[in-house]
């Protein structure tokens, strides 16, 4: 019996020992990608909207295409797809099963470059700490530039070879898209109408800590607005990076706002570059915006 207890617990240890540690967690994700922001705001805030990457590297599975595009949805929540004319597609609102986003996105990416074109992958092992990560398998000289769609016809090669069923799925999808237009001249900052009120949602690539503060000098100079009759009204947390949101003017349109955009990110530089520590009156600013915050996790 004690030899036996022995090689049991002997097995049992062999065991645990080839079992891959868990994926550790990364508070940004996507740090060291190019367009980190734009990542972000697919992941979190934009609602149709695509950009292609190149793939690179020893991961990457031998003949696959050496582009993919990323997405924000798929047809059926699925992670990936792997159409029929080879373009491979990989949804980044999908879901995250470990504490690194870009450690599961890339799991899905190769999964799907490896999928049979006309496959979607439905599901993919859990991500372990072995798994690459985006920034292994993506080519850092490529530029990342994020389209965004007033609907979801960028799931299919023709909407026309649709059936019936399919078109109508197609309709209902697109019909509940909020429409979203991007600012010119300034990054990662998405305007957008949802009912009859439009907002500002700005990923902004400071750490999110950092980032507060330079807000809170803002909001207690009375200059974190972006003209007349916009209001700041919070911040998400988002992918370790801080998203602020303005309530606008519905009236006016997504280029309405770009020089005012444009004038607000000279201010906020300035407040990032301040030294001093923040004053009382900005204190209670910070503690305002803090309780007004929420994470997207």
């Amino acid at each position: 019996m004690g030899k036996a207890s022995r090689r049991s617990r002997q097995s049992a240890s062999g065991q645990r020992a080839a079992t891959p540690a868990p994926a550790p967690f990364v508070s940004r994700p996507f740090e060291g990608l190019t367009g980190e922001t734009d990542w972000v705001a697919l992941r979190e805030i934009l609602p149709a909207a695509t950009a292609t990457v190149r793939v690179t590297g020893d991961a990457v599975p031998e003949g696959a295409a050496g582009t993919a595009t990323i997405a924000t949805v798929l047809p059926l929540a699925w992670p990936g797809l792997h159409r029929t004319d080879g373009q491979v597609l990989v949804a980044t609102q999908s879901g995250s099963s470990t504490g690194d986003a870009s450690r599961d996105l890339a799991q899905v990416l190769l999964a799907t470059l490896a999928a049979e074109p006309g496959s979607p992958v439905t599901s993919t092992p859990q991500a372990t700490a072995e798994t690459p990560r985006l920034q292994d398998v993506l080519d850092p000289s490529a530029p990342f530039e994020v389209t965004v769609h007033e609907g979801f016809d960028f799931w299919v090669e023709d909407v026309t070879d649709l059936d019936e069923e399919g078109r109508a799925s197609l309709e209902r999808a697109n019909a509940v898209a909020v429409p979203t237009r991007p600012l010119s001249g300034v990054t990662s900052a998405y305007w957008c109408r949802i009912g009859e009120r439009t907002h500002l949602r700005w990923v902004l690539p400071q750490d999110e800590d950092r980032a507060t503060d330079a807000l809170a000098r803002l909001h207690a100079a009375h200059d974190s607005g972006l003209g007349e009759g916009t209001r700041l009204l919070g911040a998400f947390r988002a992918c370790g990076l801080l998203v602020p949101v303005w309530d606008l003017d519905p009236t006016r349109e997504a280029a309405d706002y770009e020089d005012e955009a444009a004038a607000w990110l000279k201010r906020y530089d300035q407040a990032l570059a301040a030294t001093e520590p923040l004053t009382a009156e900005e204190r209670r600013a910070r503690s305002g915006l803090l309780s007004r915050q929420v994470t997207l996790r």
